[in-house]
């Protein structure tokens, strides 16, 4: 008989969080268009800012896809019919699977944040409460864009914001929205699930 013990054996590394097949898709599809309209919007705003006019700041080449202002419309307007299309058949998974009960922010969200204790259950309030308001800023960039993209068939989205000018800050400016909102989601998402709990929705 051994007169040493034997070693403990290593504890199994916890599974990391399970998604949906449907989640990953939706976050790849999201990441994609949202990337391809971010540089290709960026090279029709060069074509001529809102802020400035023609004499105003542009972005580097670096930043902008389609080479020029109609290869910019281009990748810019399948873009979006990539990522409406996206957000649609999500929100009906969402209605489908009912896991919209889990997505928006709710009463018992609010009580957690005014009076709750546990820091966790207020990230997961954080994290809902900007999920819930990115949806109206997501509507409004489709909005504006689709004003842009027909202005003759649309003119009352036109009409809508006042006039053309207006209508293209509007759309700019949701831009630095999602942004933000993409790097609060991601920083919220680590805050609750860590690295394990990001990578599961692309992994």
């Amino acid at each position: 008989m051994s007169s040493t013990a034997a070693s403990p054996a290593p504890r199994p590394k916890p599974a990391g969080p399970a998604q949906p097949i449907a989640v990953k898709i939706f976050h790849w599809l999201n990441l994609v268009s949202l990337t391809l309209m971010l540089t290709s919007g960026l090279q029709i705003y060069n074509a001529n800012p809102v802020f400035g006019g023609r004499a105003g700041w542009h972005f580097p080449d670096l930043f902008i896809l389609g080479g020029w202002l109609a290869g910019g419309r281009h990748w810019h307007f399948a873009a979006m019919w990539l990522f409406a299309l996206n957000l649609l058949w999500y929100g009906i998974y969402l209605l489908m699977t009912r896991r919209w009960q889990n997505r928006y922010f709710g009463t018992n969200d609010f009580k957690a944040l005014q009076t709750g204790k546990n820091p966790k259950r207020k990230n997961y309030a954080w994290h809902r409460l900007t999920f819930t308001l990115v949806i109206p800023v997501l509507l409004l960039a489709l909005l504006s864009g689709l004003g842009m993209y027909k202005p003759v068939q649309f003119h009352w989205i036109v009409d809508l914001f006042g006039s053309w000018e207006a209508l293209r800050i509007v759309h700019f400016m949701t831009v630095p929205v999602v942004v933000v909102f993409a790097f609060v989601h991601s920083l919220l998402g680590l805050k609750v699930g860590g690295g394990r709990l990001t990578q599961s929705i692309f992994w």
